[in-house]
């Protein structure tokens, strides 16, 4: 009724009998052939016009912070702290447990690992506010000048295109422009694939191939990104490892067993070089933490928690389960970097301890007396190796290593 009555609302240019006839539809209020049927026809109707109106249209031009402009995704919301998390996940296992949890697909609008680097812009925002205005200023020699005095492009496709280089980098020219045709046709705004404008589009290509000619620029972005890029794959593993260990069944989309720094389709969909992927897993078998750090760059740090995430789950696959033998319960975490943590155990089994808001934690030093409190039990780091007793572990101890950890038992833990 609320959803009826806002639009009535909006749309006072319609007859207002149209809304009531279809308030006491959706209600069930009227019976017959003729109602189930449009019924039925507004269900079907309201999926693809949510997703031309929302995610294919202001996904491409609400830019505020786009890694939260993602199928499914509210960009209102930046996130939720570890408590409510914790309710959504247990509420999941009870309600949802075979649920399919998906980071990238065929129709996300940037991979997982784009948005685990953009979402750090919102632990720096005076940072990045301050150097994107500054490469605004730079790059306006770029822009193309209208007769009324305003300049092309927006300024709105300025921003998301930080954001993107940001995110992605390194880009080549092609990907970059064919990724902004994209949005801005989706966008609507000054071009739209059944109207272009040809003017605008040739404005927005000068404008990129200018910007990225630009020597200057160039390397004024990599410096900027540079010190993201290890936070960003933190971010990342952390994501990856929830998502592997998390209530519901996780989905893999195709070469993201690695990094993949994707944009929208077309770019998410080339080929995937599975024979490169085989042979980073050859090279995990014998691999040392050590390597597994300087093979950062190939993906191995990634490929490592896919391998050993998924052998888990077929070691302990009733702790990942829809009935008792897989419940969810999150964990004590303790110390002044408590709210630096995600931790939670399956099925009394699987202990998952990952970082969250990783800029923050090290812009105060680290995590200083923080600890988590595992379960009754030896406990094995599947990532690392190392051995941990039931106690206060110390956070500085146990992500010393490997940034996320994932623990099993030793021995039947028992509560």
């Amino acid at each position: 009724a609320t959803a009826v009555e806002v639009a009535a609302t909006r749309r006072d240019d319609l007859d207002p009998e149209l809304f009531e006839l279809l308030g006491r539809v959706l209600r069930g209020d009227l019976e017959g052939p003729a109602p189930a049927a449009l019924l039925l026809r507004f269900q079907q109707v309201t999926g693809p016009v949510m997703a031309k109106a929302i995610e294919d249209t202001a996904f491409y031009s609400f830019s505020r912070l786009v890694s939260l402009n993602e199928v499914g995704g509210d960009p209102s919301r930046f996130g939720v702290g570890p408590d409510e998390l914790h309710e959504i996940l247990a509420t999941r296992q009870r309600d949802w447990p075979s649920a399919m949890s998906a980071s990238s697909t065929h129709d996300t609008k940037r991979s997982e690992d784009v948005r685990a680097r953009i979402s750090l812009l919102a632990e720096i925002p005076g940072d990045f506010a301050r150097v994107a205005r500054r490469w605004a200023s730079t790059n306006e020699r770029h822009r193309t000048p209208l007769g009324d005095g305003t300049t092309w492009p927006d300024r709105n496709l300025e921003w998301l295109l930080y954001q993107t280089l940001v995110g992605a980098w390194p880009l080549s020219v092609e990907r970059v422009l064919a990724y902004v045709e994209k949005a801005t046709r989706e966008a609507k705004v000054h071009t739209s694939w059944t109207d272009p404008d040809a003017d605008y589009d040739d404005a927005v290509r000068r404008f990129i191939e200018g910007v990225l000619a630009d020597d200057g620029f160039v390397a004024g972005l990599e410096a900027f990104v540079a010190p993201l890029v290890s936070p960003g794959r933190v971010n990342a593993l952390a994501a990856h490892v929830v998502k592997l260990t998390a209530p519901g069944v996780p989905d893999l989309y195709q070469g993201s067993e690695v990094w993949d720094l994707s944009l929208v389709d077309p770019d998410n969909r080339r080929p995937v070089d599975f024979a490169e992927r085989a042979r980073l897993l050859a090279r995990l078998q014998q691999a040392t933490l050590d390597d597994i750090d300087q093979g950062a760059d190939d993906g191995l740090p990634k490929l490592h928690v896919t391998r050993v995430a998924l052998d888990v789950r077929r070691r302990f696959s009733e702790a990942f389960g829809a009935g008792p033998s897989g419940s969810y319960q999150a964990i004590r975490v303790a110390g002044e970097g408590r709210g630096h943590v995600l931790a939670f155990v399956r099925g009394a089994r699987v202990v998952t301890v990952v970082p969250r808001l990783v800029l923050g934690l090290g812009q105060r030093g680290g995590w200083g007396d923080t600890t988590v409190e595992l379960p009754p039990g030896h406990w094995s780091n599947e990532l690392t190796g190392e051995a941990h007793d039931s106690s206060a572990v110390s956070l500085a101890t146990l992500l010393g290593k490997f940034p996320v950890a994932l623990l099993t038992p030793t021995e039947t833990p028992t509560f």
